[in-house]
Parts: structure tokens; C-alpha cells; sequence
């Protein structure tokens, strides 16, 4: 899979590629023949229900365990054969992020640019600021909230200004506002050149940060694809008129309509996008004006729900 590109990155080479990835526990098969590719800058979603493997995929992806079959390139390299070339270039946010709680939030991250290099240490400030933790940098972590730990994991994952950002999980257990604080916080650091792969279970979490998305169900990847794509899917208009009966006798009788039905007030005409300029033009002919017309959304939820039956 492809991220959308935004200019950063070099095309020749994908920043993340998984061929074949497979992994077996004994008998289990906890994730079977993975291949996706990211290049550019974006925020690739790597979604699926609790269990599904999302998780296992990051582990290999990290080379934090091996694979039974298939590999792994971050940057064209073997991240368990040459660990520094692949993660000297990439950042990663685990689920349950850990810190000293009896340092600030400033300290901390002074620990961990300390153990990296001195470049990392002279970005604590920068990378304070752009989380949103600088008018707390002084207070001990102890008593931050989920959503600030979260904030400030990622942080700590930016300090050595990765290319590559792989976040697990990154909204669990956090509360709306922090849902929402740190959605715009992927959607900038995404904007900005980095590109972001994030796995999560949370279907409208993923629908409003993501540009694509993948989907995985039970350890086999089902789907993928732009989440504008997906929500624009379905070759369907919704449209009001001064008179719905006549404007539904109208559009049928149209050669590129396939059907037209009434739902909530309004006529859903299945026909391609396109054909939007026919179908305005076909009604003001006949005396019919419309009051509104737009594409037929769908919700990324309705998308899954639809792949994951389809894969049952």
C-alpha cells in the first residue's frame, strides 16, 4: 500500500514495506501473508478489531520478534539484521507509554535525548511545544492525564526527528477532548513531512486522522485504500427538489441512472458522480429545481462492517 504522498520521501524507495509477513504462535496464526508499502508523507491507519494482529504487525515491523515467514524493509533495510541503519530513522509510540513519574515532563525528555544523541537533547523545547506540553513542562508526570502521557510519548518518539512514526493504540483510554487533541496532533506531524503509520480498533478515531487506511481482520489484511475514496465510494447523489415525485419520475427515465429511491426527505440517485451536471440539467428542463444536491457519503464504519462480513 501506497500512503498518499505529499512531497516528502524518496519515491525509488519505500520508507515501510512488509512482504509475506507471517507469524505463527505454535498453532495459531496471529498474522498471515502481510504486504503493504508506504512511501511519502502521510498517516496510514492500520485498522482491525481487538486480536486481529495489529499489534503482532508492529513487533515485526520493529523487528521486536521474528517473522515465520516473509521480511520486513524500513528503508530499504532488514530492521532485525541492521537495527540501526532501519530505527535510527524511525520513531514508535507502544501502547501503555512509561516514564519516570517523579521528573517533569521536561526532564524526562532530557533523559531520553540524553541516551540518544545530542541533537535529540537540543529538541526537548521544540518538540514540548509542538505536543501542546510546554505550560506543563514543569510538573512531574505523576500527575498528568492519559492524553498528556500520550502527548508527551510522542514527544519523546519525535526527539531524534524520525521519518518513520509507528503508533500503537494511540487514543486508548483517552476521553474525547483527549481524542481530540491528539488527532490534529497525527493530522499536523503528518502534514509536516512525517510519515505515520497507526494501528487502532477506533473506526471514526482512524476516519478523521488517516489519509488511507488498511484493514485487517483475523491476521489477513482485507482491504486498503484513501479513506476519501472509501467515504466517496458507491456511485450515489442525494439530492432535494420542488417536487420529489416528479424529479424521482425524471431521473429514472435517465439512461445513466440505475436506481432512485427516497430516504429521510431526500431522493438517493445511483448514478456515477460525474453525471451530477445531466441530472441538474435534466430537472430544470422539465420545470423541477433543486434545492440541494451533493455525493452520497458513506462512514468508514459502514465500510468496515461491510469488508469484515464479506471476509467472514
Amino acid at each position: 500500500m501506497t500512503a498518499v504522498n505529499k512531497g516528502a520521501g524518496n519515491d525509488s524507495e519505500p520508507i515501510l514495506k512488509t512482504v509475506g509477513l507471517t507469524k505463527r504462535y505454535g498453532k495459531r496464526l496471529a498474522l498471515a501473508d502481510l504486504n503493504l508499502e508506504m512511501r511519502g508523507a502521510g498517516v496510514l491507519g492500520f485498522l482491525g478489531p481487538n486480536g486481529a494482529g495489529k499489534t503482532t504487525a508492529i513487533s515485526l515491523i520493529l523487528g521486536l520478534i521474528g517473522p515465520t515467514r516473509g521480511r520486513v524493509e524500513i528503508f530499504g533495510v532488514d530492521p532485525r539484521a541492521h537495527p540501526g541503519p532501519a530505527l535510527r530513522r524511525t520513531g514508535a509510540v507502544l501502547e501503555g507509554p512509561s516514564f519516570y513519574p517523579h521528573l517533569s515532563a521536561r526532564d524526562n525528555l532530557r533523559v531520553f535525548g540524553a541516551v540518544s544523541d545530542g541533537a535529540a537533547a537540543a529538541r526537548v523545547e521544540e518538540m514540548l511545544e509542538l505536543v501542546g506540553l510546554r505550560g506543563r513542562a514543569k510538573d512531574k508526570v505523576a500527575g498528568y492525564s492519559l492524553g498528556m502521557k500520550q502527548r508527551l510519548a510522542v514527544a519523546a518518539a519525535l526527539l531524534s526527528d524520525p521519518e518513520l512514526l509507528i503508533l500503537d493504540e494511540p487514543t486508548n483510554g483517552l476521553d474525547p477532548a483527549g481524542m481530540r487533541e491528539f488527532r490534529e496532533l497525527i493530522r499536523q506531524l503528518g502534514r509536516a513531512g512525517k510519515t505515520v503509520f497507526v494501528a487502532s480498533h477506533l473506526l471514526n478515531e482512524v476516519e478523521q486522522m488517516c489519509d488511507e487506511v488498511a484493514i485487517i481482520k483475523e491476521g489477513r489484511l482485507i482491504a486498503r485504500g484513501p479513506v476519501a475514496d472509501i467515504v466517496n465510494r458507491g456511485g450515489a447523489i442525494e439530492l432535494k427538489a420542488s417536487d420529489m415525485q416528479r424529479a424521482k419520475e425524471i431521473l429514472e427515465s435517465l439512461e445513466c441512472v440505475r436506481r432512485v429511491t427516497l430516504e429521510d426527505e431526500r431522493l438517493v440517485v445511483e448514478a456515477p458522480a460525474e453525471s451530477a451536471v445531466e441530472l441538474s440539467r435534466a430537472l430544470a428542463e422539465k420545470g423541477v429545481y433543486l434545492a440541494e444536491l451533493r455525493p452520497r457519503e458513506t462512514s468508514l464504519e459502514e465500510f468496515f462492517l461491510e469488508v469484515t462480513q464479506e471476509s467472514a
